[in-house]
């Protein structure tokens, strides 16, 4: 019976998000991942590069919109990602023949190492699992894939947040580097 109380929660929902920073978050977020899909679509069409995950839209919210967490710090960001790229593209090439094998072994691996290295970024670990997972666009990359779209995209999310979460008296980031 503790087990399942232990479900219920101990606390109440977190107070509301005020309108400005709803406002700022948005115009943050619509600003990186404009900025990435532009140079996507645009610029390196054709290429065989990209400049778009998944994870890196879930890193939107935390660098925007939750610009104080732990989690949404450069470090992590560029950390995270980084780290469980290349963790996510060696457990692909072991275990390519065994995608669900090869797909635990990248998020649980990622995680592990973004705790031991103090680089925790949620979204890393879904970075991890697109190297497995992200089909012929993403392997014939190889270890491209870490660079670009992973590292690259990072710093360009990471290079208007600092301008934009700088913008207004209210906000500041980041809160550490390192």
């Amino acid at each position: 019976m503790n087990y399942f109380r232990k479900m219920r929660g101990t606390t109440t929902s977190p107070p509301r998000v005020s309108l400005s920073e709803i406002i700022w978050s948005w115009l943050g977020a619509f600003a990186g991942i404009s900025l990435l899909a532009f140079l996507n679509y645009q610029i390196i069409k054709g290429t065989g590069w990209m400049l778009l995950t998944g994870s890196l839209g879930a890193s939107a919210l935390l660098i925007y919109g939750a610009i104080k967490a732990p989690f949404a710090q450069p470090r992590n960001l560029l950390g995270g990602h980084i780290l469980s790229a290349l963790i996510g593209v060696c457990a692909y090439k072991l275990l390519a023949g065994h995608l669900w094998l090869a797909s635990g072994l990248a998020v649980a691996t990622s995680i592990a190492v973004m705790h031991a290295t103090r680089t925790a970024h949620p979204p890393g670990s879904a970075t991890a699992l697109t190297a497995v997972i992200g089909g012929d666009p993403v392997y014939n990359l190889g270890f491209l894939f870490v660079v670009m779209p992973v590292a690259a995209g990072a710093l360009i999310l990471l290079l208007v947040a600092l301008i934009i979460n700088n913008i207004p008296k209210s906000r500041r980031y980041p809160e550490y580097w390192f």
